[in-house]
């Protein structure tokens, strides 16, 4: 492996590599800095996120621009708050000795006022999200009309996120000569179509193979039934005393759940997601940065912007939509040269997903079993023993020493010993001891196209639904719409089967006059969605055409189209008598197992 001087970097730039303690140029670094300091070209970079992406193109920007003009030279779109601001940081780091650099941070959530008055005293460099620095070019607070470098750093993140529009308008701002540096983990089509767009005759490096994972990451998966799925992170973590990870999950409204019932049961967690204000939102990360959390649970889009090399594992709580983003997140762990672990939390319905992502990362995923009590309060014990073993005397003590030893005079050494460790041992055993197992084998026989269909017959019901793959909907996104709008667990919806214009899902028979009375006259994105009981109990079928509507699924919009509403009238109107207070009760349904007394603080 080469040197940072064998690479060709300045001496203001090297004496900031020797401050910061870098030894070594990772591969991306290594592969990319030559390229752009020696000539002039646009760059497409696949890497995973860790790698030292941001030195790769930061670099070799900072020694290109002249920092005697007060013109903005180059400008660095990123996807998120954070990583705008991580960007900009680690630019002024590797600046700090380039005399009159100036590196401007915008995004949305601070002034405007004070961003553009920081432009406007000249920024060679600016550091934006999409969103802001559109709205700063429409108020012409600034000008890239002279820019040489352009970077789009996470692009594949930044596409996913909806910014292909700003993107595309930002960038038809700047000139055509310019040199433009996209830097992905992955390359899914759209980003494709955006190098293409915006650059001429690109070379190309790649670290590893295109969106491969990190030899750094190993990967894990537990196979639990979805109403598990809480009971089993608990026991990882458990399991894991010294973890410090951040855990996924697809909504806004599974993370908050799951980090307010972690920290009911005890945990040191927090959530972040993108409905808390952008001050929690800063206190939640400098929390987990200062590792007064240790569990992070969080949604795809606010994961982006961490930053922090420590983390010793990534859990999957549900899998996402996107087999790509699974990159993201297990690039959050085996950061900075250490190893990591990645755990996906699994229902027989997504084990097929696995053998997708092992394709996509080509890595091979290790099935293992969820831990039992008796293996969870060994490992707590000898957490606890190491600790004690490997702690410094605090000699503050010894004035106190005479007052304990009268305490335990009659008690021996072994006898003392089992004490002092039953204070910890016993909530852990007490908790365990009659604890079940969690694991379910894998059996093909119960999964068909990917979705369980394990359960069902006489004890629940199956509907019909005027959606399907037309209105953007595949199986999965149509069971988290459905427990999204009927406040039910993951575990609650089952059997679902999308076809192009309608689909089928079950639900336990319990369920059904909830169902049917929250899709009479129920409304999606302005059209009607009408749910009726299905005749056939299995896949597909006649429904019941008792509730009306037509076998096309089209519901024509009109309210004598769709006489009787969801199932039957007697149904309707058990549905529609049902009190309000009935209806919150419920509501309330959860997709959490029992929690286990309230555990001392990490």
């Amino acid at each position: 492996m080469s040197t940072f001087q064998e690479l060709g970097l300045n001496d203001d730039l090297l004496h900031a590599i020797t401050d910061l303690g870098f030894e070594k140029p990772s591969e991306v670094q290594e592969k990319a800095i030559p390229i752009l300091l020696e000539s002039e070209t646009d760059l497409v970079a696949l890497a995973q996120t860790g790698t030292g992406k941001t030195a790769a193109f930061g670099f070799p920007m900072l020694e290109k621009i002249d920092v005697d003009s007060r013109t903005t030279q180059g400008l660095i779109l990123s996807p998120t708050r954070e990583l705008c601001l991580q960007i900009t940081n680690e630019m002024k780091q590797y600046g700090k000795y380039c005399k009159g650099l100036n590196v401007v941070a915008i995004y949305g959530g601070s002034s405007i006022t004070d961003q553009a008055r920081e432009v406007k005293r000249g920024a060679q460099i600016i550091v934006a999200t999409p969103g802001r620095m559109k709205d700063m070019i429409s108020r012409r607070l600034v000008d890239i009309s002279k820019i040489q470098y352009s970077v789009l750093d996470e692009a594949d993140e930044m596409l996913n996120m909806g910014f292909k529009e700003d993107i595309t308008d930002i960038l038809s701002h700047t000139p055509d000569d310019k040199n433009t540096w996209l830097f992905s983990a992955t390359m899914p089509r759209e980003v494709a179509t955006i190098a293409k767009k915006f650059m001429h005759d690109p070379q190309e490096i790649t670290v590893g193979n295109k969106n491969e994972s990190t030899s750094q990451v190993s990967h894990e998966y537990y196979l639990v039934n979805a109403r598990d799925r809480y009971q089993a992170l608990k026991r990882l973590s458990d399991a894991n005393p010294d973890i410090f990870s951040v855990v996924f999950c697809r909504t806004k409204r599974d993370t908050q759940k799951v980090a307010e019932q972690l920290i009911e049961d005890g945990y040191s967690a927090g959530a972040l997601h993108g409905d808390l204000s952008q001050n929690q939102r800063d206190l939640v990360m400098t929390s987990f940065r200062k590792k007064q959390i240790q569990t992070l649970v969080a949604t795809d889009v606010a994961a982006r912007g961490i930053d922090v090399d420590d983390i010793t594992h990534v859990i999957n709580y549900q899998l996402p939509d996107e087999i790509e983003t699974y990159t993201h997140r297990s690039g959050r762990t085996g950061r900075a040269g250490k190893t990591g672990v990645s755990m996906v939390i699994v229902s027989k319905s997504e084990v097929r997903k696995i053998k997708s992502i092992e394709r996509i990362i080509k890595k091979q995923f290790e099935k293992k079993d969820i831990p039992d009590g008796a293996d969870i309060c060994e490992v707590q014990l000898m957490s606890l023993a190491n600790k004690i073993h490997n702690t410094e005397v605090n000699h503050e003590i010894d004035k106190h020493l005479s007052n304990i030893n009268e305490l335990f005079v009659d008690t021996d050494k072994d006898e003392l010993i089992k004490k002092f460790f039953s204070v910890e041992f016993t909530r852990f055993y007490n908790y365990y001891q009659k604890s079940k197992n969690l694991n379910v084998s894998e059996s093909s026989s119960d999964r068909e196209g990917g979705r369980d269909f394990s359960r069902g017959g006489k004890n629940s019901t199956r509907y019909f639904i005027n959606v399907g793959g037309k209105d953007g909907f595949d199986w999965m996104k149509l069971k988290d719409f459905l427990k999204e709008q009927l406040n039910l667990g993951r575990d609650d919806v089952f059997k679902v089967e999308t076809k192009d214009s309608f689909s089928f899902f079950n639900t336990e028979n319990e369920l059904k006059e909830k169902v049917l009375a929250h899709f009479t006259d129920f409304k999606h994105e302005g059209r009607f969605v009408n749910v009726e009981v299905s005749e056939n109990r299995g896949g597909g079928g006649r429904r019941d055409r008792r509730g009306g509507g037509r076998r096309d699924g089209k519901s024509g919009g009109r309210r004598s189209d769709r006489k009787g509403g969801s199932g039957n009238r007697s149904d309707r109107r058990r549905s529609e008598g049902k009190s309000s207070s009935s209806r919150r009760s419920e509501n309330k349904s959860s997709d959490f197992g029992a929690s286990r007394p309230r555990r001392s603080r990490r």
